[in-house]
């Protein structure tokens, strides 16, 4: 139903209960969906809200409500319901508006200005660049990208953000790794780091290194350099394959070499948020919810990872983003507390501190990559693990976006190859996508069949104004139905940051117009009804097309 309908319903009630208790604000009126359509299309349970503050039991309370309704040429009855729900059943002709809004909106259909212009920033991947991106990152990527995109739609301002983790022991085993594989190709004597890398993309980075001029690699500085060039421009490179893009970059190395790690920990330190024992600086993050203090900075006189994170998220905040998401695997969970601990710590004295669910998390889990009935494991250039680039070379990327999108981000996911790369209806992004072409070869044979095969024919134009009253049958009420379901749709996704419903809505929407489709004629004879079908149709396409475009996944005009 679309929000124009709940909107009147909700006026009609607001109505009816000034009429019946006055005193009572009208912000107590909310709509539901009753689980069985039998129950009708929306549920007001305010009768049993307000029963106990009235003194009135609650279904005598809901009886005067309905009787104090005013008239709707789109309510067709509303009921009392057990112990006072209110059940409202609308007019087919509510349903049919739809099409029309659709029709009207086109690609703003669904989305929403609520959030008012204001910056949030979406923090994904921030990958180490030590190797190519893996199957993670990829559904890291995936997910922020749709995120962002969720976000946009309710109308934030949205900063997408790539946080390079170029800074510390990983990146220095990674110039070592190189360097080892230079004096290799020099036939050097070199002794391989224990801790190195060992794909085969290090000794493409070695012989890139010699080709580029550069007679030996024993400045170690030089070759870490060029080693993560190489990695960050080959990562650039797989999210392009993947469709992603990031707004801005930030370096973990800038936080060190602008201070702000050594001021934050100071900031830390005023706060009265530190102490020192065992040679060590800890940070009291029991304070905040920690089952034990953590270690800051080590006896070594080296940080801890949380550390520079902390200071991390302190520019985040300074640069006015009041709201942050984090896209982070589940092994960053110990994260989650300590970060948001040091950031209302560093802030304490502040006149308004960073609040506590400051950043706001989504913590997603690995998955399993199957082919012919196989785990893969092993990649050609990586060593150890499949990266996001071969996995987007076999399914292709429209599948690697979809799939990876059609879970929950905490549940666990198995990849497969062979389903992502089937034309059937068991493979669920083609089965949305062939709704959608489905749809454009029946606007096709209309053009051919009106006689007008140019280009320009306008078939928005042309069913703009059709007569929408033949849209009466079970299947055509229930696709509308549906239709009207995606703007709300679109908002809890985004209000729980979980693109998987957005999937869910596609595949229920998909599978209820091939059933209407295999079910009845779209271009049959009787005028009226074929311009009511067809106009359905393209309301169904439209919809089709904005979600997947939120996914970012292509909707092709022919399969």
């Amino acid at each position: 139903m679309s929000a124009e309908v709940k909107s009147h319903l909700t006026e009609l009630l607001t109505r009816a209960l000034a009429k019946v208790a006055p005193q009572q604000p009208g912000s107590l009126i909310s709509l539901e969906r009753p689980k069985q359509s039998q129950h009708g299309d929306f549920s007001c349970p305010a009768a049993m809200q307000l029963a106990r503050a009235l003194k009135r039991n609650p279904r005598e309370l809901a009886l005067e409500l309905v009787a104090a309704l005013p008239p709707s040429e789109w309510l067709e009855r509303a009921e009392v319901a057990g112990n006072g729900f209110i059940n409202l059943r609308v007019r087919p002709a509510a349903k049919q508006h739809i099409v029309r809004t659709i029709l009207a909106e086109t690609d703003r259909y669904g989305r929403s200005e609520s959030a008012g212009g204001k910056p949030v920033i979406v923090e994904f991947v921030s990958a180490n660049p030590t190797g190519p991106l893996h199957v993670g990152h990829g559904r890291n990527a995936a997910l922020g990208d749709a995120i962002g995109a969720l976000l946009q739609a309710q109308g934030w301002r949205v900063t997408r953000e790539f946080y390079y983790n170029d800074a510390g022991a990983q990146i220095r085993n990674l110039g070592l790794s190189v360097q080892a594989r230079i004096r290799e190709k020099l036939g050097v004597p070199a002794e391989f780091p224990a801790d190195g890398y060992h794909g085969n993309y290090v000794r493409e980075i070695a012989e890139k290194y010699l080709r580029a001029g550069n007679a030996e690699g024993e400045d170690l500085e030089a070759v870490t350099r060029f080693a993560v060039a190489e990695l960050r421009r080959e990562q650039d490179l797989d999210l392009q394959a993947l469709g992603v893009r990031f707004d801005s970059y930030f370096l973990e190395s800038s936080l060190y070499t602008d201070g702000r790690v050594q001021k934050t920990v100071q900031a830390l330190i005023d706060a009265g948020k530190a102490f020192e024992q065992d040679g060590a600086l800890w940070l009291k993050t029991t304070e905040y919810g920690d089952d034990k203090d953590r270690v800051m900075r080590k006896s070594d006189g080296t940080y801890t990872y949380f550390v520079p994170d902390i200071a991390y998220h302190l520019t985040k905040w300074e640069r006015g983003f009041t709201r942050a998401v984090n896209i982070q695997g589940s092994d960053h969970h110990s994260t989650v507390t300590r970060v948001r601990a040091g950031l209302q710590a560093a802030t304490s004295k502040w006149q308004r501190g960073i609040p506590q669910g400051y950043p706001e998390y989504v913590l997603y889990k690995m998955l399993t990559v199957m082919k012919g009935g196989e785990e893969m494991k092993i990649s050609k250039r990586a060593g150890s693990y499949v990266t996001v680039r071969e996995l987007i070379d076999e399914a292709g990327r429209d599948a690697v976006r979809f799939f990876l999108l059609s879970r929950k981000a905490d549940a666990e996911f198995v990849f497969d190859i062979d389903l992502a790369k089937s034309q059937s209806e068991e493979n669920p992004v083609y089965y949305v996508q062939y709704a959608h072409a489905r749809i454009c070869s029946v606007l096709e044979q209309w053009r051919t069949q009106s006689g007008d095969q140019g280009r320009a024919f306008p078939v928005a134009g042309a069913l703009n104004a059709a007569d929408l009253a033949p849209l009466s049958g079970a299947r055509e009420l229930a696709l509308l139905q549906r239709l009207g379901e995606y703007a709300e749709i679109l908002e809890n996704a985004e209000a729980e940051l979980a693109p998987h419903q957005l999937v869910f809505y596609l595949r229920e929407l998909a599978g209820e117009f091939h059933s209407y489709y295999n079910a009845e004629r779209i271009l049959v004879s009787e005028a009226p009804l074929r311009s009511a079908r067809l106009a359905l149709c393209l309301a169904v396409r439209q919809v089709l097309r904005n979600g997947l475009s939120l996914l970012g996944v292509s909707q092709p005009d022919k399969m």
